[in-house]
């Protein structure tokens, strides 16, 4: 069934009204200036009246498609959300790079200090390896003080069995002397 005039009329305004609804709403809302969304405005395409043809059918009205003008604003929208997409990924990009910079100057501080500890270590099993010779240049002394050691409490084991036989000898000597 097909619209009338006054239907038709209707359904016209009603297909235009969310349109400019919607720009209304962007000119309230939106930070751009007011003199492009005057020539966005005057840019977008309106929408093709119906038109009423005389076919054979008698009052059968005949349409044509209709080509809804883009909203002033998703061009722009379009735009915007890209250039902040593109500020994103561009973020995150530097993030990443920051992060892989940190680990590389990280490595490279990791890298100095194994080599100042690998240093330090050659310098200890150097001064290790020195010990060890001095310690092997002075075994035999420490094994003839070991020697000296034994035959000292060797000598004062004979000076304790000496001292013990002379006050034997003393106390023999008193009581003889006592007879």
């Amino acid at each position: 069934m097909a619209a009338t005039g006054d239907e038709a009329a209707a359904m016209d305004s009603i297909s235009r009204e969310p349109a400019s609804l919607s720009a209304a709403l962007d000119a309230a809302g939106s930070s751009g200036a007011p003199a492009e969304r005057v020539e966005a405005e005057a840019e977008t395409p309106v929408i093709a009246p119906k038109k009423t043809g005389a076919n054979s059918d008698g009052g059968v009205e005949t349409a044509e498609e209709a080509v809804e003008p883009a909203e002033p604003d998703i061009n722009e929208l379009c735009s915007d959300m890209f250039e902040k997409m593109a500020v994103f990924l561009q973020g995150e990009l530097t993030a990443t790079c920051e992060d892989y910079r940190l680990l590389e100057n990280m490595n490279k501080l990791t890298s100095l200090k194994y080599m100042e500890m690998k240093d330090i270590s050659i310098n200890i099993s150097r001064n290790l390896q020195d010990l060890n010779n001095k310690y092997a240049s002075l075994q035999p002394y420490l094994d003839q003080i070991n020697k000296i050691e034994e035959q000292v409490s060797s000598l004062e084991q004979a000076a304790y069995k000496l001292d013990a036989y002379s006050k034997k000898l003393e106390a023999r000597f008193k009581k003889l002397e006592k007879r």
